[in-house]
């Protein structure tokens, strides 16, 4: 498969992913999802499957596009993966109430500026 094409899978992958979060999430409050234990492990699976795809994004496709937090999303998924123990769950809130939003529409632009007319 070209880059071009891996970084499009990838790219869908990321936005399908981070969309999944926000809709499992939607209406929650922080105390329903700190309780609920089978959303908090949904969602950190989430969170890795969206840095597993930023980190294999082409360089000159980040380079192209600074906007998007490629290297915050892939801290991410290595703090979850790897620091497990030490997870804040009030840290993994405020992604996804505060910059998750901001990531999907980021990758929506640039999903749909690399759509062919």
């Amino acid at each position: 498969m070209p880059p071009e094409e891996r970084d499009a899978a990838y790219l869908w992958d990321m936005l399908q992913t981070a969309r999944d979060i926000l809709e499992f999430t939607q209406g929650l409050s922080f105390a329903e999802y700190a309780s609920n234990k089978m959303m908090r492990m949904a969602v950190e699976r989430g969170f890795q499957i969206l840095g597993d795809a930023a980190r294999r994004i082409s360089e000159g496709l980040i380079a192209e596009h600074p906007e998007i937090p490629w290297s915050a999303v892939v801290k991410h998924r290595n703090v979850i993966v790897h620091d497990y123990a030490d997870l804040s769950l009030g840290r993994i809130w405020e992604v996804i109430q505060r910059d998750l939003p901001a990531l999907v529409r980021g990758l929506d632009r640039l999903i749909s500026d690399a759509e062919p007319d």
